[in-house]
């Protein structure tokens, strides 16, 4: 029901970003989705992957700090309102939501989140019959 999302921390300086993207497309691996949030000093680039585990590798010994987590991605339908409707059924579950990012994915809205309560937000997705994706989707 989750899927593996990489957690790249890097510094607010030239050159950074390029690195990862590079040692990423050297190895052939696909990005599907990204963001960057940041701060001062460094950046949070979370992507989501073909081949996370290799990424991660690839990552890790080229000395790049990568944090490897689960996070939860709902597959909706691609019209005004639906995500909203999604993160209040979540929401009014008492559940909190950590972060989200939203993309296309073959036509439909996919939301990328990281739950307060994982449990919690997995019983909710499954008796509101929400369609999710897991990592053979990509």
């Amino acid at each position: 029901m989750t899927i593996k999302q990489l957690s790249i921390f890097i510094e607010n300086k030239g050159g950074t970003l390029i690195r990862v993207l590079d040692l990423l497309s050297k190895a052939g691996i696909q990005i599907i989705a990204s963001t960057i949030a940041d701060t001062k000093d460094y950046g949070i680039y979370r992507v989501l992957c073909e081949s996370p585990a290799q990424a991660y590798l690839i990552l890790k010994e080229a000395g790049i700090n990568v944090q490897l987590s689960d996070v939860f991605a709902l597959s909706i339908d691609d019209v005004p309102g639906r995500a909203a409707e999604a993160v209040k059924e979540i929401s009014d579950s008492g559940v909190s939501i950590l972060y989200l990012y939203s993309f296309l994915w073959r036509g439909k809205g996919v939301l990328v989140f990281r739950a307060d309560q994982s449990e919690k937000a997995k019983e909710v997705i499954m008796l509101s019959k929400m369609a999710f994706l897991t990592e053979g989707d990509f």
